[in-house]
């Protein structure tokens, strides 16, 4: 299946039961409702899915599920967050063998690598499948930004370099790469609380966070914007806007899993060093919550639009 980088894509969360084993039940329950809600892809095993926790056999799994359960009916993405060349390689080919249709791909891990480094790192794991790749580029969380003189030089030589999941939080860059880039560069947003923000100044797409427990608002509010209908999306994402900052710290597994479970569509399991919520933390995030499940909006159809 040929991916089209634009929609809403998922970044799903890992889905662990009580013995730290991979929840396939919940996982595939969660799965099926963002279907329904009509996202455009699944991408497994980012920074909300703990992918520096899974295991190879682990990712297996997730893909070959995913590809079980999805049927054809969106394309299946998994993410790369290696720690050395060598091992992202093997990602890529292991993950092209187990089926899925697309890679993001992450700058080196644990290293801050040079411009040129980071620039040769990802143009050997492109050179290395033929598998679509989007480029997550998120100085803010690690460290490494991939700027446009070295989206030129990627973009250049590696003709399955297709997209990034733009995280710079510098909205002003959406509009800097359509102009530097136009349709080349598929741009997709990926924070949040930027989300309506960059789809109005021309992103293509969202890998959102929350859309994990509240798919069908997430969905809504891309496919109003892109018909034109701010107020209801504005509508939506004022309600939404408390919510999506817990997707912007760095316990944001924890707080989204509290969410679906809100929502019934997952479980607060998450694997050791990270721990559930507590405290007064725990208390703030689950009022947050609490205070959006009683005024959760309803939704005009927004499937036809």
């Amino acid at each position: 299946m040929a991916v089209k980088w634009e929609g809403v894509m998922p970044a799903v969360t890992t889905k662990f039961d009580s013995n730290d084993e991979l929840d396939f039940i919940t996982f595939e329950k969660n799965i099926k409702a963002q279907l329904d809600a009509g996202v455009n892809g699944i991408i497994l095993g980012g920074t909300l899915g703990e992918a520096s926790t899974l295991t190879a056999s682990e990712k297996k799994s997730l893909v070959r599920k995913t590809l079980e359960v999805t049927n054809g009916r969106v394309p299946v993405i998994i993410n790369i967050a290696e720690q050395s060349t060598k091992d992202a390689i093997q990602v890529a080919k292991d993950a092209e063998e187990w089926g899925a249709q697309g890679l993001m791909l992450l700058p080196p891990m644990r290293y801050k690598a040079t411009d040129h480094e980071t620039v040769v790192y990802l143009k050997e794991i492109a050179k290395s499948t033929s598998l679509p790749i989007m480029i997550y580029n998120n100085p803010v969380d690690y460290k490494i930004e991939i700027t446009h003189d070295m989206f030129e030089e990627l973009l250049g030589e590696c003709s399955n370099i297709e997209a990034v999941k733009e995280s710079t939080r510098d909205i002003s860059n959406v509009v800097r790469l359509k102009n530097r880039f136009g349709d080349r560069l598929k741009v997709l947003c990926g924070v949040d609380t930027l989300a309506l923000e960059s789809m109005v100044t021309g992103a293509d797409g969202w890998v959102a966070g929350l859309v994990a427990a509240y798919p069908r608002e997430t969905v809504a509010i891309y496919k109003l914007v892109k018909a034109g209908d701010l107020e209801e999306a504005l509508r939506i994402y004022r309600w939404f806007l408390p919510l999506l900052e817990l997707d912007i710290t760095p316990q944001l597994v924890q707080n989204i899993k509290l969410a679906e479970v809100a929502t019934g569509l997952g479980t607060e399991y998450v694997r050791p060093p990270r721990l559930p919520l507590q405290g007064a933390e725990r208390e703030r995030v689950l009022a947050i919550i609490d205070n959006a499940m009683a005024q959760r909006p309803t939704l005009v159809d927004y499937t036809s639009l």
